[in-house]
């Protein structure tokens, strides 16, 4: 059981930014079409990949089986607790915009997914994880414990790293 709920360490970062993808796609037709349906898939594929990572999630299963492999391209393997975060974090936004969603504040609810979809283009695109960002902080500031990353103990946002090609 706990095999099954666990999440992968380390990750692909092209799996990542792929399922990323996904969400943008999905967020963004949520946010113009008010659809809830695609709200319900939107945060189904945050929790469950939160807790099994792309186990149970159709986005995460097609982007690390079927995508990633096909590509072509230098696969980059990432620590794999901060992404859990950053799912986590966009569980939270999810599910808030659901329960906004059944208030009946629709677009209060279309806000906050708008403001995720911002969030999932930072990754997808130019691979900028705020939730990793936020939890290299939270590392730093104690909150999260050094013990849960080990590979994370040096954080240093991608944006003030210097690396040559």
């Amino acid at each position: 059981m706990a095999k099954i709920f666990s999440f992968p360490n380390p990750v692909n970062e092209t799996s990542a930014r792929i399922v990323a993808g996904g969400a943008v796609i999905m967020g963004t037709a949520y946010a113009v079409t008010g659809n809830g349906w695609i709200l319900v898939a939107l945060t189904y594929g945050f929790v469950v990949r939160m807790l099994a990572g792309p186990t149970f999630s159709p986005l995460g299963r097609i982007a690390t089986q079927l995508i990633t492999p096909r590509l072509s391209i230098q696969h980059r393997l990432v620590p794999g607790p901060p992404k859990r975060f950053a799912q986590g974090v966009g569980a939270a936004f999810s599910i808030t915009a659901s329960v906004l969603y059944i208030a009946g504040a629709y677009g209060a609810s279309q806000t906050v997914i708008a403001a995720l979809v911002v969030a999932a283009f930072l990754e997808s695109a130019f691979a900028i994880c705020l939730g990793c960002i936020a939890f290299g902080y939270l590392m730093k500031l104690g909150v999260i414990p050094q013990a849960v990353c080990e590979e994370c103990n040096n954080f240093t946002p991608r944006s003030l790293q210097t690396t040559s090609l």
